[in-house]
């Protein structure tokens, strides 16, 4: 098993290695979760020579301890809370209310800054690949799949790197399939999994999204 990755590219090729199932499937995309997720759906992307497009989701970070997520917001009006940090820390809806507000302006900031106006791509009917650097609580990624239910997708597959692996159980009961890289039983933090995981930045994201071509698919490197 791979002990860690370098970076968020190499991580990226690594995971295509495990989807090439998936290559010559027809309606196939990749959504990426920015920042992070992006240069690895890039990748993604660029080896099943499919179209990618990011698809916003915020986690709702607890107040003074914001790594730790009480749950995740997508757009269409899905929320997604962790019932076991919620109660066990007896959250009150009001503070998750608040939290919720000030990420769903983040969340529409981001939609304008990634996507202009451009529309989305359409997934109804389409097998999607959801691309992010890592995965712990799954709270952010069961947010996705929750929005892509209502959007009518086809097949949901949740492609990271690296995930906890009592997340990786949990997934599987919602999406269609899960792959995964480095699915280990101790789980402190995604960038442990990393050598550089310096955070990406928006003018990244811009960059990277720059390099599609005109069907959305990244250009050979």
């Amino acid at each position: 098993m791979k002990e860690r990755f370098r970076d968020r590219q190499e991580a990226g090729e690594l995971l295509a290695d495990n989807l090439t199932a998936y290559a010559g499937q027809p309606d196939l995309i990749v959504l990426a979760l920015p920042r992070g997720g992006v240069p690895v759906g890039v990748e993604v992307a660029r080896k099943l020579r499919v179209p990618l497009d990011v698809f916003v989701v915020r986690k709702l970070g607890l107040p003074g301890h914001p790594e730790l997520a009480m749950g995740a917001i997508a757009l269409g009006g899905v929320k997604v809370l962790n019932s076991e940090v919620v109660n066990t820390l007896r959250i009150p809806d009001h503070v998750i209310d608040a939290v919720a507000a000030d990420e769903f302006e983040e969340l529409q900031r981001r939609e304008r800054s990634y996507r202009g106006d451009l529309p989305p791509l359409d997934v109804a009917g389409k097998t999607v690949i959801v691309v992010d650097d890592g995965i712990a609580t799954g709270s952010t990624m069961m947010a996705a799949i929750s929005a892509l239910r209502q959007l009518n997708v086809g097949r949901v597959v949740i492609a990271t790197p690296t995930v906890a692996r009592p997340t990786y159980l949990y997934l599987r009961e919602s999406a269609d399939n899960v792959v995964a890289v480095i699915v280990p039983d101790t789980f402190y933090g995604v960038g442990q999994w990393y050598e550089d995981f310096a955070q990406t930045s928006d003018e990244e994201v811009h960059r990277l999204l720059g390099l599609l071509n005109h069907k959305g698919t990244p250009a050979a490197a």
